[in-house]
């Protein structure tokens, strides 16, 4: 993943949170996480590992794929797509 992937991944999780109504410090909570992890995913800065992308995903309470829905497939990027 590239960092505009990154960015589109943090985005999407930062747009379920405050859907939910939590801040970063009760989702970090939920996930057991620190908040400055989960702030600096939400800005595209941190890789998310698939265990914690998974955590993520089940303290927002959706599937884990819900979280990279947004990213474009790579044909999509190059726009062949």
């Amino acid at each position: 993943m590239g960092s505009r992937d990154l960015e589109i991944v943090g985005k999407t999780i930062r747009q379920l949170r405050e859907a939910i109504g939590i801040s970063q410090e009760e989702l970090a909570f939920r996930a057991s996480l620190h908040r400055t992890y989960i702030g600096g995913v939400e800005r595209g800065e941190r890789n998310l590992g698939v265990e914690n992308l998974i955590r993520i995903a089940r303290a927002l309470d959706v599937s884990p794929t819900a979280l990279l829905e947004k990213v474009p497939k790579q044909e999509e990027k190059d726009g062949d797509g």
